[in-house]
């Protein structure tokens, strides 16, 4: 497997760092994804994931978002997404896809969104409707309860009062102090993310994930795109041909241990669209890429891709 990095700038001409894994013999693949990572995280994370899919005829392209891994441009501006940090995180995914686009002509292209990625992609599938083949999320979870209004007056607060950059562990413990609970006793605060030890124990080392306390104005900007994500007039705009495939744990707290990814496949359902599938894997954590059954998640990903290259679907 070969790997490169490389930048693009994005519209406030922050350098915008992607990994790209593709075949050591260069030809042209089934389909190309692209990766949006989650959360206090890097898409390095993914080579393991890439090199998969490569084996099975696939490239795959994953950039660091505002704020994480490489892009941040230091471990110390980690976690500041900067000014309308939810909405520009979108954009630059969409750049990605047209710099693809350019390299793979007329070769379909797949986004998965893992988490915080997840929502961006569901943002991603109304403001860019037809730039993918399909999407896939991970992770993920539907409409929001009404605590979800509290969060946006806070950060809002909190941003007003000491600034966008200002770290808060305030609204760290409110997003994910309650996560590990369901897991006592834990060995560790990440015991939600896999029921893997060595790749609880990875995440933990790794000093681009989790330890980084994120900015108010991060909060501020992610909370409210929760909100937006779900909005009727937003939902409408999504093509009714595309493909979705939905993939979680049902130990997965983001996901409110399934039901919260049931009610994101019901509501997708209720919209008309043709082409939405799920799995819930049992006693699955909230990544499903690491967890210790991943090669069937990885199978079943494939089996996904397989089943809907173009060009199968109608127009939409």
């Amino acid at each position: 497997m070969q790997h490169e990095t490389f930048t693009f700038q994005d519209a406030d001409h922050q350098l915008i760092y992607v990994h790209h894994w593709s075949p050591p013999r260069r030809r042209p693949p089934k389909a190309v994804v692209q990766i949006a990572h989650g959360m206090a995280e890097a898409a390095r994370r993914y080579a393991r994931f890439a090199q998969a899919l490569i084996r099975a005829g696939y490239e795959v392209y994953a950039n660091d978002h505002r704020g994480h891994g490489l892009t941040a441009g230091s471990l110390e501006r980690l976690g500041n997404t900067g000014i309308n940090g939810f909405n520009r995180m979108t954009d630059a995914m969409a750049q990605l896809t047209d710099v693809i686009r350019a390299r793979h002509p007329d070769i379909p292209i797949y986004l998965l969104g893992h988490s915080m990625g997840s929502f961006l992609a569901q943002q991603y599938m109304y403001r860019y409707p037809d730039k993918v083949s399909g999407i896939m999320l991970s992770g993920t979870a539907g409409r929001q309860s009404p605590k979800l209004w509290f969060g946006i007056v806070l950060a809002q607060l909190i941003a007003a009062i000491h600034g966008n950059e200002h770290r808060s562990p305030l609204l760290m413990n409110l997003t994910f102090g309650s996560y590990n609970k369901a897991f006592r006793p834990t060995r560790t605060d990440a015991d939600w993310l896999s029921r893997d030890k060595a790749e609880v124990d990875r995440y933990i080392a790794d000093p681009y994930c989790g330890s980084t306390v994120f900015t108010a104005g991060f909060f501020r900007d992610f909370f409210r795109g929760l909100h937006e994500i779900h909005r009727r007039n937003h939902l409408k705009q999504i093509p009714k041909q595309l493909p979705v495939y939905i993939f979680a744990g049902n130990k997965d707290p983001v996901g409110g241990m399934g039901e919260g990814v049931r009610r994101l496949v019901e509501m997708y359902r209720k919209l008309g669209m043709k082409h939405v599938s799920c799995k819930l894997y049992p006693g699955g954590r909230h990544e499903m890429l690491n967890e210790i059954n991943r090669e069937e998640v990885i199978a079943d990903i494939i089996a996904w891709l397989e089943l809907f290259q173009p060009p199968l679907l109608g127009p939409n």
